[in-house]
């Protein structure tokens, strides 16, 4: 599981003030649970993914991850940890095969393992007929499911997604949501990332509500209308960060 206490991000900009990209942020993700953390563009949630896959350290605040912390088990936490997002970043030189491989051994698995667990990935993503392809002649919707392959080739509990339908068509944005969804079957924990309303709507079991750099308000589905009194996630969040502001948003 995922437990993040009062994690906060500042950068300094060139004018010498400090900006809060994440501040304060708190919130816990079980397994088998999908927890949406859900915002406008800008408002903190990639900071908030690349603290807790260890890419950018935290100004102040911690996390843990499957009982590992951020700072002093860097390594243990991405042993436990899938990531994926939107930006694909795949060599166009490798084939598919390559890419996976060359991440199986990043991730230790072991060397007489890694053949079947291609096989296994190219299974559950129906890879096999561009397994051996350059990912320079993949379609948009193969380098997704390489992506995905890479993530979980070591099989990691807990899996980022990190706004992993952005700028995608529709058929490869419903396999990466059958995709989270299957985690979530697998008892894995699930942290997702999104501004889609009615995609966080669908797919959470718990969502979090971030507005610069802030936790708005977090629960259910059935939590916020209960809360609010209002039945639309775009009324329900415009709601909460008016009741902070006191502006539209």
């Amino acid at each position: 599981m995922i437990i993040v206490n009062n994690l906060t991000k500042v950068f300094q900009q060139q004018n010498g003030e400090d900006l809060y990209a994440v501040n304060d942020l708190s919130f816990t993700a079980d397994k088998g649970e999908i927890v949406v953390l859900l915002g406008v563009n800008g408002a903190g949630k990639t900071t908030a993914m690349r603290m807790l896959s260890t890419v950018l350290q935290p100004t102040t605040g911690t996390a843990t991850l499957e009982g590992y912390e951020l700072q002093k088990d860097p390594q243990n936490v991405r042993a436990n940890l899938g990531f994926l997002s939107g930006d694909t970043g795949l060599y166009a030189r490798l084939t598919a095969r390559e890419t996976v491989t060359y991440f199986a051994r990043l991730y230790d698995v072991p060397e007489n393992k890694i053949g079947d667990r291609i096989n296994e990935m190219a299974d559950l993503l129906d890879m096999h007929d561009f397994l051996d392809k350059k990912i320079d002649f993949l379609s948009t919707g193969m380098k997704q499911k390489v992506s995905i392959a890479r993530s979980i080739i070591h099989d990691p509990p807990v899996m980022i997604f990190d706004e992993p339908t952005a700028g995608l068509d529709i058929l490869t944005a419903k396999n990466i949501i059958s995709f989270i969804y299957k985690c979530k079957e697998d008892g894995k924990c699930v942290l997702f990332s999104t501004h889609i309303m009615r995609e966080a709507e669908r797919i959470a079991d718990k969502i979090v509500m971030i507005h610069q750099g802030k936790v708005l308000a977090q629960g259910s589905w059935e939590d916020f209308k209960e809360d609010t009194g209002l039945h639309d996630l775009d009324d329900i969040f415009i709601h909460y960060v008016n009741s902070i502001s006191g502006e539209d948003v």
